[in-house]
């Protein structure tokens, strides 16, 4: 029988740092997991089962992780909708991990020193009776809703779930410079959307226009702005309504 259970502990030990057990923890509980199995001589199967159902039961016996306010870096930062599920997986494969979106649409993230993970992200388009129907698609697969913006939802889940040990993140890139990611496409669409707006305003105010027609042609304005945008977004990106 193998004594090398590399596989083993590298599987639950990723699955502890996704549940967010402290990294101290995990080394000593694979210790004492190693020499127990070192005395006994039985596969780690065996003794403990599968190792994510172990890590489960593992982690939810851990107490939560508590400390000082800045053993966690926070950063806040946005994107337009033709880069941010690029940029989710850039800044998610350096731990940052999303916690919501504020009123302004930006991406509110959280990265713990000491237990950062890798995180992967992806966005759906959800319209009324369909966000129910997502959800119930994608959080039995380890989807975590964290966060929504116009027709728009965004889920997280550990890379763990998906890459297993080699999700495991060992030294943390510097936190970025930037906090504003707007390229020429999202910058079309918000100087498209103002010109119409001051557009009619300006006819409107200098009694060129009267409300009556002001009012329906910049509501059909909006409409068709976010329709284009929109448009363009499931086209490039491949989402599906």
């Amino acid at each position: 029988m193998t004594t090398d259970h590399r596989g083993y502990f590298g599987e639950l030990t990723a699955a502890l740092r996704a549940a967010q057990v402290p990294a101290e923890q995990i080394d000593t509980t694979v210790a004492d997991l190693a020499a127990h199995l070192a005395e006994t001589g039985t596969a780690p199967e065996e003794e403990f089962g599968p190792a994510a159902d172990f890590a489960a039961q593992l982690g939810g016996a851990a107490p939560a992780v508590t400390g000082p306010a800045d053993e966690a870096e926070t950063w806040t930062w946005t994107a337009d909708v033709y880069n941010d599920r690029r940029l989710l997986a850039v800044h998610g494969d350096q731990g940052w991990e999303v916690e919501r979106l504020d009123a302004l649409g930006r991406f509110v993230c959280r990265r713990a020193r000491d237990t950062a993970l890798r995180w992967e992200y992806r966005r759906e388009i959800v319209n009324g009776k369909q966000r129910d129907k997502v959800l119930g698609r994608l959080t039995p697969e380890g989807w975590e809703l964290c966060g929504e913006w116009f027709f728009y939802a965004y889920f997280k889940r550990p890379k763990a779930a998906s890459a297993g040990p080699a999700a495991a993140l060992d030294a943390l890139p510097a936190r970025p410079a930037r906090s504003w990611y707007i390229g020429v496409k999202g910058w079309i669409a918000s100087v498209g959307w103002l010109a119409v707006v001051a557009v009619i305003l300006t006819a409107y105010y200098s009694r060129n226009l009267d409300f009556a027609v002001a009012f329906p042609v910049l509501l059909a304005g909006t409409f068709g702005m976010t329709y284009w945008v929109r448009r363009t977004v499931t086209k490039s990106c491949g989402d599906t309504t």
